[in-house]
């Protein structure tokens, strides 16, 4: 089998309805532009018939390939496992819910064959209610101002990236709405993006809730934090301790200079924020060097999913 063009990437939990119809539409966009690709849909641990039905796209058409894990490990997960077994040159990903149009492949390949690295998908019109549309739209401008990347929509589950895009990065937890970020971490700067179609939900219900925003940000955090001192925490907890020591120290050194001039301390409250600051400082000093102990974490946690068959 020759190796293809284009992977397309699919996370599915409780979608069996919309999976034929999806697979349809993946086939037709990619074959009339003679697109050789393969689909790997990726079973998050779905208590309906998901998996019957991934298994009998894979028998009539070998190109459509399965992973089924025993439990919902989370969006990040399921990505994280399919980019390890994708070997097309580029790889899409989408959501199976056919929100996300098959229709956009062809123009997301003409614009990485432009020597882009990762094209994020932008949901210019969603056809979500408000209760969605709102908090996305402040959740994605906080995420522009954070991350210093330009894009409209870091939600969108359709994205394209070159296939070594997705083999360096390293995602886990929740952090698939930040791979822009980690992307650019790992050196791929050219990064843009395209107004995609975005559709109605036709079958089932959203598996997302306002909760995702609040988990959101705290990964924003996470990732920025990471981003910029994982391989160097000494100099974040490091500088802060300093500073903190330095000045718990100075007001000491002139509390203890007021002293020796006849000045009593009994009554000097500054005493206790001075030896506070000294103990916090020497806390983060040594915070910092047991960071540089553990610099290499074990964050990537796709070797322990729990894989029940793959086809």
């Amino acid at each position: 089998m020759l190796k293809p063009i284009v992977s397309v990437v699919i996370p599915v939990y409780n979608e069996f309805e919309s999976l034929p119809e999806l697979a349809q539409q993946i086939r037709e966009a990619c074959d009339s532009n003679h697109i050789s690709f393969e689909v790997w849909l990726v079973d998050d641990g779905s208590t309906d018939d998901s998996w019957k039905v991934i298994s009998l796209l894979h028998r009539q058409d070998p190109r459509f390939r399965g992973i089924r894990f025993r439990r919902n490990y989370g969006k990040s997960a399921a990505l994280a496992v399919a980019f390890r077994h994708v070997k097309g040159k580029f790889t899409i990903t989408m959501d199976a819910d056919l929100q996300d149009d098959p229709n956009e492949i062809p123009e997301l390949i003409r614009i990485l064959e432009e020597g882009y690295d990762l094209v994020s998908g932008w949901k210019q019109k969603r056809n979500d209610p408000w209760s969605k549309t709102v908090p996305s739209r402040f959740f994605n401008w906080v995420t522009q101002k954070a991350s210093g990347i330009k894009l409209h929509d870091f939600n969108c589950g359709l994205k394209a990236y070159r296939t070594e895009v997705v083999k360096s990065v390293k995602v886990y937890g929740e952090l698939h709405r930040y791979i822009p970020l980690l992307a650019k971490w790992e050196g791929y700067t050219r990064i843009t993006e395209k107004v995609v179609n975005h559709r109605a939900r036709i079958y089932g219900k959203s598996k997302f809730g306002f909760e995702r925003y609040i988990r959101g940000f705290l990964d924003l955090v996470s990732v920025s934090f990471i981003m910029r001192f994982a391989a160097r925490p000494m100099h974040f907890f490091g500088t802060f301790g300093t500073l903190s020591f330095l000045a718990g120290f100075g007001i000491a050194l002139y509390l203890s200079i007021d002293w020796m001039l006849g000045h009593p301390l009994a009554n000097r409250p500054i005493l206790f924020f001075a030896m506070l600051l000294m103990l916090l400082g020497a806390q983060c000093f040594m915070t910092g060097l047991l960071g540089e102990m553990i610099i290499k974490p074990n964050m990537e946690r796709a070797e322990s999913y729990d894989i029940k068959e793959t086809v």
